[in-house]
């Protein structure tokens, strides 16, 4: 049973799990995934404006990420998902949508396809990372291994600066020409990273490349609405959104021209009401 106030549980290997549930309890419950290596404060824009029209918003921390547990092991996406699960049931969340930006976009995937069943009514992928991120013999259009090798290589070598350097130049686009950089959400996303576990964050690097959710996807059967930044530099479009909407049985596509990887951020007017459009329709 869930006590009002209560803001952790265990998921089936032991490991707390941090989550946020803001509204009326008979109100369609939207549950945010967040992406690598925030937290859920980076849904904190959404879950205003949706609880201001009139749902359950909830979200979780992942764990090594935020105010969850930083544990030793299960940083993959199996663990990621069912973690997600232990929350849905210990809230009892049912006729629930998902929406899940990046790293949390593989997540809501894969607990739609393996933990959903009969309870997700709709989900939302935002900037996601399925089908797979790295370049493999079937997925020749993806990043070389070396990207995300470096990427290991900086987190290790001072993960407070390459945090930074993500935050203020592609995560946002704020590396492009005529963009100006908002201090205040650089500074955001680097305190998020840095609140989670180094160990944690080094090992989703994993999970987010490497996992493929291709089986996932063919799957999952709910309506499925498919958002990407056409200036996506983490994830680009043509080798996630466009490759996931092929897969997925009921999949409305919408690619922004020239919006970044945080476009859920830095352009939060334009996204939150086509998210609600879309769990309206």
């Amino acid at each position: 049973m869930h006590v009002a106030g209560d803001s952790y549980v265990y998921s089936k290997d032991g490991t707390r799990i941090f989550f946020k549930d803001w509204g009326p309890r008979d109100a369609q419950p939207i549950m945010f995934h967040h992406g690598w290596p925030l937290s859920s404060d980076d849904w904190d824009n959404q879950m205003l404006f949706f609880l201001a029209n009139g749902y359950r918003v909830i979200a979780h921390d992942r764990r090594g990420h935020g105010r969850s547990a930083q544990v030793s092991q299960g940083h993959d996406m199996d663990h990621y998902a069912a973690d997600a699960a232990a929350v849905v049931e210990h809230l009892d969340l049912r006729n629930a949508i998902h929406v899940g930006h990046s790293t949390g976009g593989g997540e809501a995937a894969r607990y739609t396809a393996g933990h959903g069943n009969g309870r997700v009514a709709k989900l939302v992928l935002v900037g996601a990372v399925p089908p797979i991120m790295v370049k493999t013999p079937n997925n020749p259009g993806g990043q070389p291994i070396e990207v995300f090798d470096a990427s290991r290589a900086a987190l290790a070598a001072n993960r407070s600066q390459f945090y930074f350097d993500v935050a203020s130049g592609p995560f946002y686009g704020f590396n492009r020409d005529g963009v100006k950089p908002s201090e205040a959400m650089i500074q955001n996303w680097w305190r998020q990273g840095m609140t989670g576990a180094a160990n944690a964050h080094y090992q989703s690097i994993k999970a987010f490349s490497e996992t493929d959710f291709t089986e996932d996807l063919k799957l999952i059967e709910v309506p499925t609405l498919v958002l990407h930044g056409g200036d996506d530099q983490m994830v680009p479009a043509a080798d996630s959104a466009e490759l996931t909407a092929k897969l997925l049985k009921n999949p409305t596509l919408k690619i922004y021209a020239g919006l970044p990887h945080g476009m859920a951020t830095t352009h939060a007017d334009v996204i939150n009401p086509d998210i609600l459009s879309f769990i309206k329709g």
